[in-house]
């Protein structure tokens, strides 16, 4: 049974990302995603994501493989070619040539 719609953010998959996703291997986990990697675009309203995707079936912009719906408790699910699957976002990777943290010479009583 239906209890209401969900307001569904679409974040699009930046098309030369689109080639490559099609041979991404299949994770058993969520998805790490990042955000750089999408392009925010409409809002649907519907029940469940597999809805937004059937009302969105016919529409001038399809959902298309790698694209994100989001939902309003910010629920992410990547529509792949076997369905939609949990996803979330990465965390923003370190910046390369700078340690995280420098070590610290142990204190020595005396």
């Amino acid at each position: 049974m239906v209890t209401g719609l969900m307001t569904y953010r679409v974040h699009r998959l930046k098309g030369h990302l689109r080639q490559p996703f099609r041979f991404v291997a299949h994770t058993s986990e969520a998805a790490d995603l990042k955000p750089r990697d999408y392009s925010l675009a409409e809002t649907v309203e519907a029940p469940t994501p597999y809805a937004a995707y059937f009302a969105m079936r016919g529409a001038e912009a399809p959902l298309e493989p790698g694209d994100v719906l989001e939902s309003e408790t910010g629920e992410l699910r990547i529509f792949k070619f076997v369905g939609f699957e949990e996803a979330r976002w990465a965390p923003p990777a370190e910046p390369k040539g700078e340690p995280a943290s420098t070590p610290q010479p142990p204190q020595v009583a005396l």
